[in-house]
């Protein structure tokens, strides 16, 4: 049996994400592990808890030791690491939280997995790694810069992050492509475009104006709210790591876009629109520092060589979107009141987690 670690798969797109292998792919035990910050909500894999190959244990991807006891006890085959802190806004207030946990600790996942996977983990000049296993970095287009009223990006354009963020995003990219070319580490990096969808925290923009709107709250918009972005349906995102999880060529980076890009004031006003709203509700406020202008991928290789094309137009998928918040206002509420960490509190409290795990 093939046994996946995944990192941080207790936030949004990681939760998605677990659920989708654990269906798509019943052959596989599924290892999460999650250090459940403010972003990341167990409950949200409530659904897949009693699945016997699902595994979760709070951990968090900078503790060597931890890791080393995951490995160890799970003999792991693959990682997908998606975790990672990544709201630009709180990355210019406390860069150094964003630096330690999405640089140090991608190179603490990386240092353990060439430990257990070389062939020949004491031999300094060994290439040669265990068959099947591979380390699969989960990034961000934001790496790229910002782009002017043209052009789009591609996987061979040079990273100029422009937040901590992305800078640190851009800073654990080098170095998993280092263990690639030093260590001969299998391994692949892809860089999505802005997620959206369900269980997505309410910091962001398309949930923070659903609930902003549904409790007649102000909007506030950065700017004139013209920044533009290329929106991804979480769905499509998660359907694309699975390719190049299972497809990937050893060493490559690949694109994920959803060939959506839309201003960010075009889909506050449908949010409105859609929840019969007032656009009064809108305010304007001074805009953020190293605030990007425009991003927009090109995702040509991973359609052509692997074959992934996404599913959802921004059309569809914001409907369903704006639906499932309205059906799940209780999730909601959870998230926003704090209340949504009790649910690890009863569930886990007092456990020892990879013990318990082998339950």
């Amino acid at each position: 049996m093939k046994t996946i670690l995944i990192t941080g798969g207790a936030g949004f797109i990681g939760s998605n994400f677990v659920k989708l292998m654990l269906d798509k792919h019943p052959e596989y035990k599924i290892i999460n592990i999650d250090a459940l910050t403010y972003a990341g909500n167990i409950e949200n894999l409530k659904e897949v808890s009693d699945n016997s190959n699902y595994v979760f244990i709070k951990a968090d991807i900078r503790d060597r030791e931890k890791i080393e006891e995951i490995f160890s006890l799970y003999d792991i085959d693959n990682v997908v690491n998606f975790a990672a802190e990544s709201h630009v806004d709180r990355s210019i207030e406390e860069p150094e939280v964003f630096l330690t946990t999405n640089v140090i600790g991608t190179q603490t996942l990386l240092d353990v997995a060439k430990k257990y996977w070389k062939v020949n983990p004491e031999d300094k000049y060994c290439r040669e790694y265990k068959e099947g296993v591979k380390f699969l970095q989960v990034s961000t287009d934001e790496v790229y810069g910002a782009l002017g009223k043209t052009g789009m990006f591609v996987e061979t354009m040079p990273l100029m992050p422009n937040s901590p963020y992305s800078a640190s995003k851009a800073s654990a990219d080098m170095v998993v492509r280092a263990y690639h070319e030093t260590f001969g580490m299998p391994i692949n990096i892809t860089r999505c475009s802005n997620n959206y969808g369900p269980y997505q925290f309410p910091e962001k923009l398309i949930p923070l104006m659903i609930n902003n709107c549904l409790k007649e709250k102000d909007l506030p918009v950065y700017g004139d709210g013209m920044q533009v972005r290329d929106w991804l349906h979480v769905s499509d995102h998660c359907s694309a790591i699975d390719t190049v999880l299972h497809k990937g060529v050893d060493g490559e980076v690949y694109n994920i876009g959803g060939n959506n890009e839309k201003a960010n004031i075009e889909i506050i006003k449908l949010i409105i629109k859609t929840l019969g709203k007032s656009e009064d509700l809108i305010k304007y406020v001074k805009d953020r520092p190293g605030h990007d202008r425009r991003y927009a991928i090109d995702n040509t290789k991973i359609t052509t060589e692997l074959g992934w094309e996404p599913v959802y137009t921004f059309e569809k998928g914001i409907k369903e979107t704006i639906e499932w918040y309205l059906s799940n206002t209780e999730w909601f509420e959870n998230i926003v009141s704090g209340n949504y960490v009790k649910y690890y509190e009863e569930m886990y409290s007092g456990i020892d987690e990879v013990a318990a795990s082998e339950e």
